[in-house]
């Protein structure tokens, strides 16, 4: 499946632009003045101790959110332009607690793309580590982990130019979290963008081309993986 193409605007823009970006919660900051590019291609990783916002910054990726103040912009125009369910179909979101949409596996898969074939679900399937199921198969059975992966699939099923994940991998085996990671891998070498909340360290430095550090809200730093010491992160709880 082809990745569907973000306008390029000349090539230089990035994929998303945060420019002063705050965001409050029955009047408390979640995120304060956040002023950060996501880079067009390659895996950004968000990071910070629980509590920093991370969840929150992936949200407002894709308008589940809208900043208290502050401008988004994507594929180099602002975020209100976008009309949201459009922008979904391209700037795809895998939440940490994912549900299933349907009663059956291949109806799942079929919620966002209703002309998915039999043996395109099963493709789906298997770049996810689901080959084992089947298509008829009931969701209300499925482990965590399994629903993780399928709401993968489901993404990837409307051909998603953007992914965004919140903890893509922490109900997954090491061979899922593989089949996991190796998606991001694809999604980028077909020209699309990867943001990845993480907390784990090392799994960060192993994929991402770029870390975005949070804490209390605020970007502490942000570079490549060599470039940072994560001085903030690996002295607290990088759960959350």
């Amino acid at each position: 499946m082809a990745v569907s193409q973000i306008p390029t605007n000349g090539g230089v823009n990035p994929t998303f632009q945060l420019q002063d970006v705050t965001v409050k919660h029955n009047g408390r900051a979640v995120l304060e003045h956040i002023t950060v590019d996501i880079p067009r291609g390659g895996v950004t990783a968000v990071v910070g101790p629980s509590g920093a916002g991370k969840s929150t910054m992936l949200r407002i990726l894709n308008r589940f959110e809208d900043p208290s103040q502050g401008r988004v912009t994507f594929a180099g125009a602002p975020m209100s332009s976008h009309d949201p369910a459009l922008l979904r179909r391209r700037v795809g979101l895998l939440s940490q607690r994912p549900v299933a949409l349907a009663e059956c596996v291949a109806d799942d898969l079929r919620v966002g793309a209703a002309d998915l074939s039999d043996s395109d679900v099963t493709q789906l399937l298997s770049r996810v580590d689901l080959a084992e199921l089947s298509l008829g198969q009931g969701t209300a059975g499925l482990s965590g982990g399994e629903l993780q992966r399928l709401a993968l699939a489901r993404a990837l099923a409307v051909e998603p130019s953007v992914l965004l994940l919140d903890e893509p991998t922490s109900a997954l085996d090491s061979e899922a979290a593989g089949a996991v990671d190796q998606v991001a891998r694809d999604l980028v070498d077909q020209g699309g963008t990867v943001v990845v909340v993480s907390h784990d360290l090392d799994r960060v430095r192993r994929i991402a081309s770029h870390v975005v550090v949070l804490r209390r809200g605020r970007l502490v730093e942000h570079g490549s993986p060599q470039e940072l010491g994560y001085s903030d992160v690996d002295k607290g709880n990088v759960d959350g």
